[in-house]
């Protein structure tokens, strides 16, 4: 299976590579602006080979990275040649920056994920998976489920309507096998990077510095663990009769942040590590009070399951962070 990966030096892509290049006729293709994850990050799971844009149109073969940006729709077009299944994960990431920047978070979510569509359909590549988000359906009484109307709150989950949108109409009308893939709040190794909070935290703790939690720290997020996500996105890139589906990938499990940063100081302390001081501060805009999936759909269609506790994926999340320090 050749796979064409977008945002495959991140935290997700790497460590979907990591477990796809194990697995027998594999070969990968990644395009990444490297503006978040780098090189380095791909180096640390795998052996590369970088290309050019003139070499799009040889076979895919082993692990190769063209350095390109998802705005680039001529680039898409040539990048996406060979590919079987194209895995979205490029992104503007997380409420904050859709927030402070609403037509970059547009144009970056909306825009690119049509290129690699239209890429998808021009070429014929067969399986489209985009990483969504619990974001579009906004403010809800939890669990989320598929079958809630949207109303997303930030920009961000605006964006990733769009692409659900897009997903949709690809798979009516064009009939690329689409499925958008609404991912809870991902954490684990690999996530040096990431902004969301558990990896924020841990590189605080790790540097001493104060822990702010937005508002009394009662909001309530879905955390799963990484290696359990990517299992989520193969099933999604190979079950038959799921085109045009929309499926929550979390843990069916409402998590507060302070019951988070309990978990998280247990975790530390196990392993010889005292948390710093937690502030709570204002509120942040565009952020839902409550937050958790229903994932029956996933289990049902797709077969998976999450397997790992928070409490063992985030003694495993910082056991990694302790070893990069």
């Amino acid at each position: 299976m050749n796979w064409l990966i977008t945002g495959g030096c991140g935290f997700i892509g790497t460590n979907l590579i990591k477990i796809l290049i194990e697995k027998e006729n594999t070969n990968i293709r990644i395009i990444d602006n490297l503006s978040v994850g780098q090189k380095d990050d791909l180096k640390s799971v795998c052996d590369f080979m970088e290309i050019t844009v003139d070499e799009c149109d040889r076979p895919i073969s082993g692990v190769q990275l063209l350095a390109g940006d998802i705005m680039d729709e001529s680039l898409a077009l040539k990048v996406t040649q060979g590919a079987d299944c194209i895995v979205h994960l490029a992104a503007n990431t997380g409420v904050g920056p859709s927030v402070e920047d609403p037509r970059q978070d547009c144009l970056t979510n909306v825009i690119g994920i049509l290129n690699y569509l239209e890429a998808a359909r021009m070429n014929k590549v067969k399986r489209f998976v985009f990483a969504s988000s619990g974001a579009p359906v906004g403010e809800v009484n939890p669990p989320i489920h598929e079958e809630m109307a949207p109303h997303p709150v930030s920009p961000y989950g605006a964006s990733k309507l769009a692409g659900e949108g897009y997903c949709s109409a690809y798979a009516q009308t064009f009939g690329v096998e689409t499925i958008a893939l609404r991912f809870g709040n991902v954490y684990g190794p690999g996530s040096n990077h990431k902004s969301s909070v558990v990896g924020k935290f841990i590189r605080k703790v790790l540097k001493g510095e104060t822990l702010e939690i937005y508002g009394d720290g009662s909001q309530t997020r879905d955390f799963i663990y990484i290696a359990d996500l990517v299992e989520a996105i193969i099933r999604a890139a190979t079950a038959e009769g799921i085109s045009g589906e929309i499926f929550q990938i979390a843990t069916n499990s409402e998590t507060t942040l302070n019951q988070l940063t309990r978990i998280m100081t247990r975790s530390f302390q196990d392993l010889g590590k005292e948390m710093p001081e937690i502030n709570h501060v204002d509120p942040r805009l565009g952020d839902v009070k409550r937050n958790f999936s229903d994932v029956s759909k996933a289990n049902n269609l797709l077969g998976w399951k999450q397997s790992t506790t928070l409490p063992e994926g985030m003694k495993a999340t910082i056991e990694w962070f302790l070893a990069q320090s």
